[in-house]
């Protein structure tokens, strides 16, 4: 279902990514797969709101939080702001992909399918020759979708047990313009931003784990949605 686009130069890649360790890779997929990608996202309906909690992670679906009474939601978004403005906090909607091989396979759509092609050693050697890691065993997979209001705040992916060791987001959103928000900034010393990825549609956008990175609110007056698939390359075995 899925292949990467053969006009990709690896060459080129390798010494953008050799730099600060991140980079863009535009037209990922062949065009009409990526377009195929998107057109299955927009119409599911099993989206999950997510909010980090104090201990847990808030979750709810989506149109369920949508239908909450306005006095609910601005006692929930107090509180998310609260914790926003000085520590990690996200808001946006999700709808995961498990991480066995069986059940990718058992579920027949495009999202599944995509995570199963980001595992297959096509992609993990396309990727080990851009970025020297070798030890990938698979990736995982998560649909995301920023509306306006959503956003990430800084946080460096790096997670005790997971074994993660570069992150990757598929932009699935034609024509996103930088000022609608939903960039995923870089963060460098002195509270500065070093580098700025836009969510372009099928470009992929592939960094280290251990790097500060957020994703800027969503804009109110924003065009669409922001569609991606993102998650994180992993060493270690693919569970059955």
């Amino acid at each position: 279902m899925f292949k990467l686009n053969p006009d990709l130069d690896e060459a080129i890649l390798r010494e953008h990514f050799a730099c600060e360790g991140r980079v863009q890779i535009a037209d990922f997929l062949e065009a009409p797969q990526a377009l195929a990608l998107r057109a299955s996202l927009s119409e599911r309906s099993d989206w999950r709101h997510v909010i980090n909690g104090e201990s847990q992670v808030f979750e709810i679906a989506a149109d369920r939080f949508d239908a909450l009474p306005d006095e609910t939601r601005k006692t929930l978004e107090q509180a998310m702001f609260a914790k926003a403005s000085h520590g990690f906090q996200f808001q946006f909607d999700t709808i995961r992909v498990p991480d066995e091989k069986s059940k990718r396979q058992a579920a027949s759509e495009h999202l599944a399918a995509f995570a199963t092609f980001m595992s297959s050693q096509e992609v993990l050697e396309f990727i080990a020759a851009i970025t020297g890691e070798k030890g990938i065993g698979f990736a995982d997979a998560q649909a995301t979708r920023y509306r306006p209001g959503d956003f990430l705040t800084r946080h460096d992916d790096a997670v005790a047990g997971k074994n993660r060791r570069l992150a990757y987001i598929l932009g699935l959103t034609p024509g996103w313009r930088p000022d609608w928000g939903g960039l995923l900034l870089f963060h460098g010393a002195g509270e500065n931003v070093t580098d700025i990825f836009v969510p372009h549609f099928n470009r992929l956008s592939l960094f280290a784990i251990g790097q500060p990175h957020s994703v800027s609110h969503v804009a109110p007056f924003a065009g669409a949605e922001r569609l991606s698939v993102t998650g994180w390359l992993r060493t270690g075995r693919q569970p059955d």
